[in-house]
């Protein structure tokens, strides 16, 4: 049997589109139903590699989760990671199909229509319920034509649509109705409810504009939905979490907020620490005497370090490394550690360049791209990180290039090469995630502990796992509580359990 279908729109970007369906997703495999995620096309530089070693967007592995299954690409068939201003790195079903510029991407629109088609009608074999997300507004006019993202991808699955708008930007109404007043009266008359997201304050405030927003728009409102304190992966760079620049922990750990940043996401479970502050850096003025510095993943790795380079923050974090301060690269940001950057094939832009010379490694980049999942454990690791020897890790690599290491490598993983690099208190590695199991991180703030000479800091209690899990709990019961889920069922036409 076919999957019934809802679909999660917004009047914006970062509405809240993919925190609601994965609520919606935890909703309904609490209340007994096979569910799964889907997103046509998904523009993020926050990617996952899944179990078969290939990409497809963080938001939509976040949502799997969150429904009790593994993340598959067949929740996004397309994933475009931007390059530059005017173009990005097309992935189809996984697998890179090549760089294209936005015009030319949306030439391509009715090529790449039939793949979605297949890949949604595959999943919806599969599942009893799919909620759908979009992407942007359904009321980008200019891009309608050819559209799979939006109401194009509400008629392919035959979905209601539920339409979120972010009342912190304020706006609100003008912003739900101008949206819906925009479209064709065919996709007016699929939105079936309205959400208003990210409200602060005393709701009976509202009540008079929700009562008048309803009968001008005949629209129900199916809810007003706070903050909720929850902890769960955002989807992109306009995360609040990128806006921290102050620390307020004992533990200051400060990541360089490059042009480029990519899973940026790698960095969140280090503040299920308590003691654990971690912020975004990207003027050298806001950069400080960190305990620990990381250097993140990036999407153009030449192109930011010469940012780094330009800004004045690499010869800041030279500095601060040549007086022992901890400094961390992940990804591209390891590739930046080492001597030397090459880029024969014109993976980035071409041509040499000279890396930070804090590692002893090379890098070449090659057109083919690593994407792996990868679990191992650390050694050969003397001097500052030496507690960090024997300590386990799990995660993922997404990378264009390889890095050679002059000196000893650090991570033994169990399903490739070794990995990584270590030269007194500067370290780097391919993989995201590395914080995220095992006890890698545990012991890295240890070490960070003792140096600072604090020994009374609780360490982790629970697994991240368990953690994500209660996690989604939370948001699940902050949604039953706040919007008509019953309302939901009824739209959706399925009893609920």
């Amino acid at each position: 049997m076919t999957a019934k279908a809802i679909m999660v729109q917004g009047t914006c970007s970062n509405a809240g589109k993919s925190i609601i369906t994965a609520g919606l997703c935890r909703i309904f495999k609490e209340d007994g139903y096979k569910v799964a995620p889907f997103k046509s096309q998904n523009m993020a530089l926050n990617s996952y590699i899944t179990e078969e070693g290939l990409e497809m967007g963080r938001a939509q592995a976040v949502q799997a989760e969150a429904a009790g299954i593994a993340p598959s690409v067949r929740m996004n068939p397309i994933l475009l990671k931007p390059t530059n201003e005017k173009g990005s790195q097309v992935i189809l079903h996984g697998e890179v199909i090549g760089n294209i510029s936005a015009a030319n991407y949306y030439q391509q629109k009715k090529k790449l229509h039939k793949h979605v088609v297949d890949a949604y009608n595959d999943i919806a074999e599969d599942y009893d319920i799919i909620v759908i997300e979009g992407a942007g507004s359904p009321a980008e006019i200019n891009l309608n034509e050819n559209d799979f993202v939006n109401m194009g991808m509400a008629k392919i699955a035959d979905a209601p649509v539920l339409l979120v708008g972010d009342i912190d930007r304020g706006g609100v109404f003008a912003s739900l109705y101008g949206t819906v007043e925009l479209l064709p009266k065919e996709d007016q008359d699929r939105i079936q409810g309205l959400i208003i997201n990210k409200f602060r304050g005393d709701v009976s405030i509202l009540e008079p504009g929700l009562k008048q927003l309803e009968d001008i728009m005949h629209k129900d409102i199916l809810g007003v939905l706070p903050y909720l304190d929850v902890d769960i992966d955002d989807e992109d760079s306009l995360s609040s979490k990128l806006a921290k620049t102050v620390s307020v922990g004992a533990i200051d750990i400060a990541v360089v907020r490059l042009p480029k940043i990519s899973n940026f996401t790698d960095f969140n479970s280090l503040e299920r620490f308590d003691f654990v502050s971690v912020r975004y850096v990207r003027n050298v003025k806001d950069i400080g005497n960190p305990d620990l510095i990381i250097i993140p993943g990036t999407k153009n790795t030449i192109a930011d370090l010469m940012w780094m380079r330009e800004s004045g923050i690499e010869a800041k974090l030279i500095r601060l490394a040549s007086t022992g301060t901890a400094l961390i690269g992940i990804c591209g940001g390891y590739q930046m550690l080492g001597k030397e950057i090459h880029d024969p094939e014109n993976t980035e832009q071409g041509g040499s360049i000279r890396g930070m010379g804090l590692l002893d490694s090379e890098t070449i980049f090659k057109s083919q791209k690593t994407r792996t999942r990868v679990e191992g454990s650390v050694s050969h690791i003397e001097g500052r990180f030496e507690k960090l020897n024997d300590a386990t890790f799990e995660g993922y690599e997404i990378h264009n290039g390889t890095t050679e290491v002059f000196s000893e490598n650090i991570m033994s993983l169990s399903n490739r090469v070794l990995d990584g690099a270590c030269k007194d208190n500067v370290l780097g590695c391919y993989i995201h995630g590395v914080f995220d199991k095992g006890d890698f991180a545990e012991k890295l703030m240890e070490i960070l502990l003792d140096e600072k000479g604090i020994s009374d800091m609780k360490t982790l209690e629970i697994p991240l796992d368990e953690y994500k899990n209660q996690q989604y709990a939370k948001l699940a019961a902050g949604m039953r509580k706040y919007i008509d889920i019953n309302r939901v069922y009824e739209i959706l036409n399925v009893d609920k359990k």
